[in-house]
């Protein structure tokens, strides 16, 4: 009832006094840049929204502009800062332009010390606490792992590059090699020489087998599973694969591996069960916040891409959830499939439109 509220006052161009008051006691923030309300007890003007000691009724005005309430004579309010951008946006702005400074020095290889999050925090005029929580909240992610990131890209870049691999972890901003080593694992999921190769020298474990989607070829490092393909041939899945590591040893029909594709088709037959196998997956920071956010959704519920973007904090960034669930490597363990249009409608699967319904229809009736 008050957002049909809402909608009706911010489409009303004449909203009657009655109502902005109504909307400064309810500190409605949908409402901020619509109007302005100052105190004639204080001396100030602030937003709607407002958090500031109510004000008695007797002594507030309204302004359409917070031109007309300087002209007024009032000044703005310390607290809601009415003649800057909404809060929202200032944070938004705030972390960006942090994301800006770390992807800069990483970029440009200057250091590989701790990152230093109480200069960031500074910069952004937060206190370190208070600017990571803000980050977080904007981008999924906190500083730290954005920052990793960042670095993972730098490396990814310098060994593209000619040279070395000693050239190209010093190219990345590393002052000592060991350190690198020490984290090769997690930044690139195998040794630098073997990423250079296209994966030359890492061992994938693979099988292909059959379920009710079709055939399903599932592949596995030392680390956990890299990926789950569903197609009709599996000549097709298999080069597929073979496309993602183009240098690496594939080893195929191992007996013990069998074990980890029953447990997969099973998680394909009946998705509620989950799966505890682990996961070795690599993408952008943006892509694992999808990633991670689409193994929240629980089996028989769906959420739209637009609905998705905003719980990420990235308000029309729809296209860019459907990009992120486009590069899922891992079919149903990672449930892009309940990722619906707004309408509810079914949309493009990598793996098919059918097999999404299909999902989506033996997950609907599952207890």
């Amino acid at each position: 009832m008050d957002r049909m509220m809402n909608d009706q006052l911010i489409s009303d161009d004449l909203m009657s006094d009655e109502a902005r008051w109504d909307a400064v006691q309810r500190r409605d923030g949908a409402l901020d840049g619509r109007f302005w309300y100052s105190v004639s007890s204080t001396g100030v003007f602030c937003r709607p929204s407002c958090g500031a000691r109510p004000a008695l009724r007797r002594n507030v005005a309204f302004h359409d502009s917070v031109e007309a309430a300087v002209a007024a004579g009032f000044r703005p309010c310390l607290r809601c800062k009415p003649d800057q951008p909404p809060l929202g946006e200032r944070h938004a702005a705030a972390v960006a332009a942090a994301c800006r400074m770390i992807d800069s020095a990483y970029a440009a290889a200057v250091t590989d010390a701790p990152l230093d999050l109480d200069a960031i925090a500074a910069a952004a005029g937060m206190s370190r606490f208070h600017f990571h929580r803000i980050f977080k909240h904007h981008t999924g992610i906190t500083p730290k792992a954005y920052a990793q990131a960042a670095r993972t890209r730098r490396v990814q870049q310098a060994l593209s590059e000619p040279g070395t691999v000693t050239e190209a972890i010093y190219a990345a901003g590393f002052q000592s090699s060991a350190r690198f080593y020490a984290g090769a694992g997690a930044t690139l999921g195998m040794r630098p020489s073997a990423y250079r190769a296209g994966g030359k020298g890492a061992v994938i474990r693979f099988a292909i087998g059959a379920c009710s989607l079709g055939a399903i070829l599932v592949a596995a490092t030392g680390t956990g599973i890299c990926a789950i393909l569903i197609g009709d041939d599996p000549d097709l899945l298999a080069r597929d694969l073979q496309d993602r590591f183009t240098g690496a040893d594939l080893r195929g029909a191992e007996p013990d591996f069998e074990a980890t594709v029953a447990a997969v088709v099973g998680l394909v037959e009946q998705p509620s069960i989950g799966l505890d196998l682990p996961l070795d997956v690599r993408g952008t920071a943006f892509q694992q916040r999808v990633w991670q956010a689409l193994r929240a959704i629980p089996a028989g519920e769906t959420v739209s891409y637009a609905a998705l973007a905003e719980r990420l904090g990235v308000p029309g960034g729809a296209r860019a959830i459907a990009g992120a669930c486009a590069a899922n490597p891992v079919a149903v363990a990672i449930p892009c499939h309940r990722v619906v249009r707004q309408d509810g409608s079914i949309s493009g699967y990598r793996w098919g439109v059918e097999r999404k319904a299909l999902l989506l229809e033996r997950e609907a009736k599952q207890p």
